[in-house]
């Protein structure tokens, strides 16, 4: 699977785990950036690059990193087709993609360690979604949400 990665300045503490772990997992990282802290970087525009990669087929998922999660997050959510969420426990993480179709997981960099975030990341690149009845038919009320 194609994984689009991205950071913003403070999201950049956890590029070398977040990479590493999209690798070990098998999975080949498109790396969106940013690559340093000294210039600051917008999380509305990383989230923008990391969604539009899957709204574009160049990703099937991806992984946004800033201070709390919360930023991306929010900004990952205005483009119709992203379900991003802030997940600093692999619960979340798991069934986020199991019930929700997930597709964007938001990590805190100030919230969360090395350790955690590895383990958050094999977990949501590891869950795939149960297409069954009551979670498709509560996206197609989402998709609804989203045409209006």
């Amino acid at each position: 699977m194609k994984v689009a990665v991205g950071f913003d300045h403070r999201g950049v503490t956890l590029r070398d785990r977040v990479l590493r772990e999209v690798a070990d997992a098998g999975h080949e990282a498109l790396d969106l950036g940013t690559h340093t802290a000294v210039e600051p970087v917008d999380y509305p525009d990383v989230a923008r690059a990391v969604g539009e990669a899957i709204l574009d087929a160049r990703a099937e998922r991806g992984i946004l990193v800033c201070g709390s999660g919360v930023g991306a997050s929010v900004a990952a959510c205005k483009l119709p087709g992203i379900r991003a969420a802030v997940c600093h426990d692999a619960y979340s993480a798991r069934q986020g993609v199991e019930h929700d179709d997930l597709n964007v997981l938001c990590l805190g960099s100030e919230i969360v360690g090395g350790e955690l975030a590895g383990e958050l990341i094999r977990t949501f690149l590891g869950a795939r979604f149960a297409a069954e009845g009551r979670f498709v038919r509560r996206l197609r009320k989402v998709a609804e949400m989203e045409e209006r």
